[in-house]
């Protein structure tokens, strides 16, 4: 084993539809269904998962092993995770750390949310937000003149929406992009969901309408912010052993790079509302992850074909686009106006829909992230499919790229491509469930559950087992 870690696959991977907040759907019914499918396209069963992480924000604790009971009791440690947005990609980071570390062959990580309608806001009235410095900073931020982000008076808004839209501000006065390119970025993203059967909103808005919409700050409509939702999302992690022992070569991806990274003095001290919000907390953690997979700093994003990016409102996409250095400083707006984020540019970002359209249910987010970044690199996504990720003499073919942030504050960046022994033959995912899962949002069965529940379980939770 390298200084590094094994190498490290995602073998398996299921998703819910992402659907509006009306209390439809309990979190064990969707947990239940997410790593139903995770299993069923890995085609092993619970007895083979070593380790479950569980990631949420709104729940009771010990919420994951509820949602995993009825697949099995088998004793493993299962461990719940909230790291705000980026809850679901935490979530995966700890259960890929276990394999790459050599303590298990195979790991789930499964994140849901069931959340209430409108903004986001804490459940808990009896103490401080954990987040308040950061609102407080950005609107702080808001009343020193120099900086120009309280022109014509302070901000308004919800606080998460007001944080990003001053990032936003602050991105606008340095560089001389606009509202425009917010609404061209969210109208993309909108166009893109046309095609995701698991998307919440599939109308394919304009930018005209995005514009047009109601203003929930002064750069923002509510086009351009994500909406709160329901849904879950579940991948398993397997060792380059596991995958030969189960004969997964024909769908394995591996994670070539995965970094978790937190906030740095920059948050408060820069005077910045664009870190505020992450930006360099992004750039430290993405250049980590492409130096883990073999990259100098700078390097690298010209292998990368398709990109799933945390646009939680599209300002935050915006900036980081230069976060990420997939342009040069104080660009991402020249990169919008190229079409360098959509179907025929240089990367497709949010192929999904992205968080402003496809739904944000926040433990599930970074998962179903990694969900459709790894059916993208298996060419399985059918209307959804980037085109030219294997065009390349590397038969390992582009680099697929996630980016999931958290305000308070937690960002995942992961690298994952397609491996050298990928093979397409043979029974896969697609054949286990009866129907390709990238493209096509079906509810299981009982019967889907009895193929994949272990052998020790409780006939008392599976009589009570909701699907």
């Amino acid at each position: 084993m390298s200084a590094r870690g094994r190498r490290s696959f995602i073998v398996g991977v299921g998703c819910t539809a992402f659907i509006k907040p009306r209390g439809l759907r309990t979190t064990n019914e969707m947990g239940l269904e997410a790593a139903t499918k995770a299993l069923l396209d890995a085609g092993i069963t619970y007895d083979a998962v070593e380790a479950a992480f569980v990631g949420y924000c709104y729940g009771d604790s010990t919420s994951g092993q509820s949602a995993l009971y009825p697949l099995g009791m088998t004793g493993i440690p299962i461990t719940n995770v909230n790291n705000n947005c980026s809850t679901g990609s935490t979530a995966l980071y700890q259960a890929n750390n276990l394999v790459k570390g050599g303590l298990v062959e195979c790991a789930l990580a499964l994140g849901f949310e069931k959340m209430a309608p409108g903004s986001l806001g804490s459940v808990w009235k009896d103490r401080e937000q954990a987040i308040i410095l950061f609102e407080q900073r950005t609107q702080e931020l808001e009343l020193e003149d120099d900086l120009g982000l309280g022109q014509d008076g302070p901000n308004f808004g919800p606080a998460a929406p007001r944080m990003f839209a001053n990032a936003g501000q602050e991105y606008f006065n340095r560089n001389g992009a606009n509202m425009d390119h917010l609404a061209s970025i969210a109208a993309k993203n909108h166009k893109h969901a046309i095609n995701n059967p698991y998307a919440q909103f599939r109308n394919g808005w304009t930018r005209e309408q995005v514009l047009a919409a109601p203003k929930i700050t002064k750069q923002l409509t509510k086009l351009m912010c994500s909406p709160t939702s329901d849904g879950a999302a579940c991948c398993i992690v397997a060792s380059e052993d596991f995958v030969h022992a189960h004969g997964l070569e024909n769908q394995a991806i591996e994670i070539v790079g995965q970094q978790l990274t937190t906030d740095t003095p920059s948050a408060f001290d820069t005077r910045s509302a664009m870190d505020v919000v992450g930006f360099t907390m992004t750039r430290l953690c993405a250049d980590r992850a492409f130096a883990q997979a073999g990259f100098d700093v700078g390097e690298g994003r010209d292998e990368v074909g398709v990109i799933e990016l945390h646009d939680c409102f599209s300002a935050n996409e915006l900036i980081t686009y230069d976060a990420l250095r997939l342009c040069p400083p104080g660009e991402a707006h020249k990169l919008v106006e190229r079409g360098d984020n959509t179907y025929g540019g240089k990367w497709v970002v949010n192929p999904s829909g992205g968080l402003e359209a496809k739904g944000h249910p926040l433990g599930a987010t970074g998962l179903g992230m990694h969900f459709y970044i790894t059916m993208q690199l298996r060419n399985w996504a059918g209307p959804m499919q980037v085109s030219g990720l294997f065009d390349v003499p590397d038969k390992r073919g582009k680099f697929g790229l996630v980016h999931n942030i958290g305000i308070g504050g937690a960002v995942v960046v992961s690298l994952l491509r397609r491996p050298e022994f990928y093979r397409e033959s043979g029974q896969d995912g697609k054949q286990r469930l009866g129907y390709n899962h990238a493209y096509q949002c079906k509810p299981i069965t009982k019967r889907d559950v009895e193929k994949v529940k272990a052998r020790q379980t409780s006939a008392y939770v599976w009589e009570h087992a909701k699907l």
